[in-house]
């Protein structure tokens, strides 16, 4: 065994300083340091051998998984010795020690994607050496905290009242008790998943894609990264309303004084825009330098949201006792914008003198008493009433029910009465408060969605938990619980203390501009302002801190080729590539420039993504696979299908276009992770549902044999490997793909010969033509049995195959292919014993790839006996190829003497009209003809070789019997008798054989039909002096070679020629004349299939 590295490096420098010593005094001081380079060289070589002997030394352990295959026997006694392992020494190295496993997974620490490692690298230079463990988080300050500051934002200080105001405080606890189910819900699924095993750094991408698989997991997780980064444009949005509507009126770039209707939405809509790009390249620039910045200011942040809480509840309070003076100027029963006048009523006394104010002006055309005034300003009266009266004022059953408004509607005071004439036009629109949107139901709730968003901030930051099993399901289902709590309890408040009119207004533009939360807060409302203004600035740049390690994080699986890219980043693991593409699609957000409209958007993403959290829970629950054990016992499978159904009808709920652009997406990145995408085994449930469906509807295949219309070739290929166990033959996995229209089993099985423990099948079977199905590799001592095992055990249960496709054995002639030759034969013996269909294509190399196109000529059917139709189904399959789709179908069938050809193809065309097959027909009428010498030319050829490769097998006995039996032949002759001596008798033969053998010996029958054509072959044979063994050969040479004269003529130029494959001989002594027979049938075609059915119908013509 080698030494370690420090005493080689010992060695190494006493060898070096011995070698110094007995040279001496040659060596001055430059050859002193040339030396020193040279002891760190040898020391760095041996390192390299070290490293590489090493890793040699455990490959070779772990080839091989069996006791005693080791050669350090004498160490592994000395390091297990006094640990009685004695039994399983021989296997610690794929099977350590109990108590190093525990060791290791007790030590187990989680890598994590999360900021603190970030903040670690960028503050300490060592970092980057050496690795940081950050400290570990509890729950409260992991989950709990940081999922109220991103449940708690912007939707509530900008939208709860105005919510509350359109929908009435009926409507809107509905919509809030809708939503907050679904999320406590889908808290309980995910609190079950994230308990059951250690879920690193991810989160819940990390969580669906391990539940779902690769492809359910890159959909969602894309959506879930979509719906993060909107949900930055949505903040980033709101941001800039309070900034420009309630702090800095005056910082506005496009000015709104004097506009109206769509020309004010217009500059609102510019002015969210500018501010909008400025305020993200600026978080953005933010999030790039540094993510320590944000962390530090994250609790900041919550601090602002939890004090702005407070003042709510403070000033909700105060009411009960103390109302603030809020007054709202009402005309009639309209609400009127504050910004316009200063005094609430059309005229004041001052003195004796009746003067008019800034709201006559406002309606009329000068400031005198007999100005024109606007017809609804004459007939109404100006009234002022108290925005907020309080809580016990009684104003919640004026705001139980729901208020909804049309665009540039005026906003009305419930139960004042107004004169109004109806005819009559509505002017000085700008001098009221104006709905900006069309409100419904559905409306608002995917306005409100959002606001219940941010459940999963606890499981993104897993790998930052002391405990992350025990801290997510609880932080998050309080978190929850909280501010499930604040928002039902706000929606009660708000509708108990505040007046409709107020509520209703969004902007605050009857309250003097004032924000309609910060009216009820105290102790000002510029708490609420600012409050609010951070905490939506803290949640935007907690979006553009997440969303880029999300899509990082999936960059980084590599299940979507093209996002790769943004897997890489700075030294440190920041996410450069992704902040950027992050950054482009927040722009697409805030370029529309309306929190309203892209809040729904958002709500698609995270209830898609939360619809899947539900399913994989269910899922796994309902397969009850080995390793689904939560330590969270608190769920059920029932519960996590309620979650998915709430979450299936919010979303079509909030949007249904918006829900159906979600799923195509979700659907598209789906269908390219299935074609594109890296192949990852997770374990996930999918597989699960697949191995329940695969296995039920297996016992349902098993419940009989398939009727014949639904009968489609289950393929066997066999295929011929090299000895580097690639495919000879590529072009036969082509004709298999080209057959598979018919959508069956396809399975590609090859024969490989040697031993099981030393060939480990590793073939690579089906890349070359990517041809769907199954790859089987059968090892055994010699290619025959590999080959019969093959046949006989290949597929499951109703998944078998029921078609073998085998290649014509090429160079059949040579001897030392004669084993192929064998095999060949045996293999159409076996399939025609198991009542499997054969193909077997002629000359495959000269066969289309997938790649080829034919665009034109003829698929040639010879149909001379049935086969079930077989011939029929095949070209209508390759047809359904695109290569061969441009060809057309010609069917040729053979009459008799006693046909009648013209009756024959009058049937064959109506039988083609029934089974719905476009095709020529032809008969052929075969006369009868002599022999000619040619045949008995090939003949005797035929049997003199058939002779000398029997006798090239024979064994020295074996010689001595056959000539023994040749000599008592010549004794007795008989030359009409052509049978074998080794043929079986018909009482021999099991009924099986009797039915599928084709060639039977009847030439010794007299009532035989071809007896009189055998006895005159005969004595033709013996005017050539010619004497046969097996006088039928002669016959069946002569109709081979008049059937091939006949193909030939008609489908030299065919593309494809379809031929019925001739029977293999019931006796083992003729199997090389069946090959002869077979090549004489096909000679002078390009390309032939020769095909034999398998006993039973494979067409019908009933529907």
């Amino acid at each position: 065994m080698i030494q370690n590295h420090s005493e080689v490096h010992a060695n190494a420098i006493t060898l070096i300083l011995q070698v110094s010593k007995s040279v001496g005094p040659m060596f001055d001081k430059l050859q002193m340091d040339y030396c020193f380079y040279l002891v760190l060289i040898l020391m760095n070589l041996m390192h390299v051998i070290i490293v590489i002997i090493n890793r040699r030394d455990a490959t070779s352990k772990e080839s091989s998984p069996f006791i005693n295959s080791s050669t350090s026997d004498v160490e592994k006694c000395q390091q297990y010795d006094g640990k009685n392992m004695a039994l399983f020494e021989e296997e610690m190295d794929t099977s350590p020690m109990v108590s190093s496993l525990l060791s290791s997974l007790a030590n187990y620490s989680n890598l994590t994607q999360g900021s603190k490692e970030h903040e670690e690298a960028e503050n300490n230079e060592e970092a980057r050496k050496k690795t940081v463990q950050a400290p570990r988080m509890g729950t409260i300050m992991g989950v709990y905290l940081p999922c109220m500051q991103n449940i708690l934002g912007v939707i509530l200080f900008l939208r709860m009242t105005w919510l509350v105001g359109i929908g009435g405080v009926l409507g809107t606890f509905t919509i809030v008790f809708m939503c907050c189910s679904t999320t406590m819900l889908t808290a309980i699924s995910m609190s079950a998943i994230a308990t059951n095993g250690v879920v690193p750094a991810g989160g819940s991408y990390y969580m669906i894609s391990r539940s779902l698989g690769p492809e359910f997991g890159g959909a969602v997780g894309i959506c879930f990264y979509l719906g993060t980064t909107f949900a930055g444009a949505m903040y980033i949005l709101g941001c800039i309303e309070i900034l420009l509507i309630y702090i800095v009126p005056a910082a506005a770039i496009f000015k709104m004084e004097g506009l109206e209707g769509a020309e004010a939405e217009a500059a609102l809509l510019n002015n969210m825009r500018v501010y909008g790009t400025i305020v993200l390249s600026f978080m953005a620039l933010v999030v790039f330098v540094g993510v320590k910045y944000v962390n530090k200011l994250a609790l900041v942040f919550l601090a602002c949201v939890i004090l702005s809480i407070l003042a709510v509840y403070a000033g909700v309070i105060k009411t009960s006792f103390d109302p603030p003076d809020f007054p709202v100027c009402v005309l009639g029963n309209r609400t009127l914008a504050s910004k316009g006048f200063d005094i609430c009523a059309k005229t004041i006394e001052r003195g004796n003198a009746t003067l008019t104010t800034k709201l006559w002006r406002a309606f009329c055309d000068s400031e005198f008493l007999n100005a024109t005034c606007d017809e609804y300003f004459t007939s109404n009266n100006v009234s002022q009433i108290q925005g907020i009266p309080g809580i016990t004022s009684g104003i919640l059953a004026e705001n139980l029910f729901s208020t909804f408004m049309e665009k540039n509607s005026i906003l009305e005071k419930r139960g004042v009465p107004a004169v109004l004439d109806p005819e009559a036009t509505v002017t000085n629109t700008n001098r009221y408060v104006m709905a900006d949107i069309t409100s419904f139901f559905t409306l608002l709730v995917g306005i409100y969605f959002p606001s219940v968003t941010g459940i999963m901030a606890g499981s993104n930051r897993s790998g930052d938990l002391q405990d992350a099993q025990k801290s997510i399901p609880i932080g998050t289902i309080l978190a929850i619980t909280t501010t499930s709590i604040i928002y039902m309890s706000s929606v009660i408040l708000f509708g108990a203390c505040v007046d409709g009119v107020v509520l209703r207004d969004k902007f605050g533009e009857g309250v003097d501009g004032n924000l309609v939360i910060g009216t009820l807060a105290w102790p000002s409302p510029w708490v609420i302002v600012f409050g609010s203004f951070f905490s939506t600035c803290g949640a935007g740049l907690q979006s553009l801190t997440g969303a880029p390690r999300l899509l990082q994080a999936i960059a980084r699986d590599g299940i979507i080729p093209f996002l790769r890219v943004f897997g890489h980043g700075k030294a440190n693991g920041e996410p450069t590539w992704a902040l950027l593409l992050t950054a482009c699609i927040c722009e697409s957000g805030i370029l529309i420039a309306s929190l309203d409209a892209v809040a729904p958007i958002l709500s698609m993403f995270f209830l898609m993504c939360y619809m899947f959290v539900n399913l994989a829970c269910a899922l796994q629950t309902l397969l009850r696979t080995p390793n689904w054990r939560p330590r969270f016992k608190f769920y059920h499978w029932a519960l996590s299908l309620l979650g998915m159904s709430l979450c299936l009808t919010l979303m079509f709920l909030c949007s249904w276009y918006y829900a159906i652009v979600a799923m195509v997406i979700a659907s598209c990145i789906y269908k390219y992770i299935e074609f594109c995408g890296a192949e990852k085994e997770w374990g996930d449930g999918i597989r699960g549902i697949s191995l329940s469906a695969a296995r039920y509807a297996l016992m349902r295949l098993e419940e009989g044999p398939p009727h014949t219309k639904n009968w489609r070739p289950q393929i066997l290929v066999l295929m011929s490997l090299d000895a580097e166990q690639n495919v000879e033959q590529p072009r036969l996995l082509s004709l298999t793909s080209q057959l598979k229209a018919g959508k069956g089993l396809t399975i590609v099985g090859a024969c490989v010969e040697g031993t099981y423990l030393n060939n480990q099948p590793q073939a690579k079977l089906m890349e070359v033509e990517k041809v769907k199905g199954f790859s089987q590799v059968v090892i055994s001592s010699n290619l025959r049995d590999a080959t019969s095992h093959l046949i006989q055990a290949g597929g499951l249960g109703g998944l078998r195959h029921n078609t073998v496709l085998v290649s014509y054995p090429k160079n059949w002639k040579q001897a030392e292919e004669h084993h192929r030759c064998r095999n060949f034969i045996e293999v159409v013996r076996e399939t025609t014993a198991a009542r499997l269909a054969l193909l077997v294509p002629k000359n495959i190399s000269a066969y289309p790839s997938n790649g080829e196109r034919f665009t034109e000529g003829h698929i040639d059917v010879w149909w001379i006996v049935h086969d079930g139709g077989m011939l029929m189904l095949l070209p209508f399959l390759l047809r359904q190829h695109k290569v061969w789709r441009k060809c057309k179908i010609r069917i040729f069938t053979v009459a008799q003497m006693d046909d009648n050809s013209i009756q024959m193809k009058k049937d064959l065309m109506t039988f083609l009209y029934h089974l719905r097959f476009d095709a020529e027909v032809e008969v052929v009428e075969m006369h009868e003809s002599d022999i000619s010498a040619y045949t008995y030319e090939k003949t005797l050829m035929m049997e003199q070789r058939s002779q000398i490769l029997k006798e090239m097998h024979l064994t020295k006995n074996e010689r001595e019997r056959e000539v023994q039996l040749i000599q008592g032949k010549n004794a007795t002759p008989t030359p009409t008798s052509p049978t074998s001596p080794t043929s079986p008798t018909p009482a021999a033969m099991s009924p099986g054989e009797e039915v599928q053998m084709t060639w039977t010996d009847d030439t010794e029958k007299p009532n035989n039909p071809s007896y009189k054509e055998t006895s005159h072959s005969q004595k033709k044979s013996l005017q050539y002096g010619v004497s046969f063994r097996n006088q039928s050969n002669v016959r069946r040479m002569h109709h081979a070679q008049k059937l091939n004269e006949v193909i030939v003529k008609k489908s030299q130029e065919a593309k494809l020629v379809l031929l019925n494959m001739p029977g293999p001989p019931k006796n083992r002594t003729g199997e090389e004349n069946y090959m002869e027979f077979l090549e004489v049938l096909t000679e002078g075609l390009n390309r032939v299939l020769l095909v034999r059915g398998g006993g039973r119908e494979v067409i019908t013509i009933y529907s």
